[in-house]
């Protein structure tokens, strides 16, 4: 197990390693892509933000394809958009949630609609927050601020197994 990872147990008493202040971002649009990773830089995050472009290889990532070879370790914090090609948001929200080792995985849908209907389908779904992308850059860096101090600072991951 690499230093900045610890074990947790998922619901079921499956064992699963999160690495800390890992953030995995799910993000399709460069220019949002581009504008996140800066805001996350400008805010000083503390770790590895790993970015997949579509719901097949957040979910790749995820499970283990695309995890750097590493199934079962996951990231600390996604932050999901919700109009990505091939699998949409809300389908790799649903997956996270069927499958213990995700179930309890912090997931922040970061997206551009404002429609209730998103909302609701997104909480419904199990994801811990909704946070409408701000159009203004000074804005957006203020969201990631915050999201980062409550989600990799005050926040308890799930416990370590025993």
């Amino acid at each position: 197990m690499r230093k900045d990872e610890r074990p947790a147990e998922a619901a079921g008493g499956i064992e699963v390693r999160l690495r800390d202040k890992t953030i995995l971002l799910v993000e399709d649009n460069p220019d949002d892509e581009l504008l996140a990773l800066r805001a996350l830089r400008k805010n000083d995050i503390a770790g590895e933000v790993a970015v997949v472009r579509d719901g097949v290889e957040a979910l790749d990532y995820l499970f283990g394809a695309g995890n750097d070879g590493d199934a079962g370790v996951l990231p600390r914090l996604i932050l999901l958009d919700l109009n990505l090609p091939k699998l949409g948001g809300l389908e790799v929200l649903k997956r996270l949630r069927s499958d213990k080792r995700t179930q309890l995985l912090p997931v922040v849908i970061l997206s551009s609609s404002g429609e209730q209907r998103d909302m609701r389908d997104g909480y419904g779904l199990g994801a811990n927050s909704y946070v409408r992308k701000p159009v203004n850059f000074e804005q957006f860096v203020q969201a990631v601020a915050q999201l980062k101090n409550y989600w990799l600072v005050l926040n308890e991951a799930p416990p370590a197994s025993a």
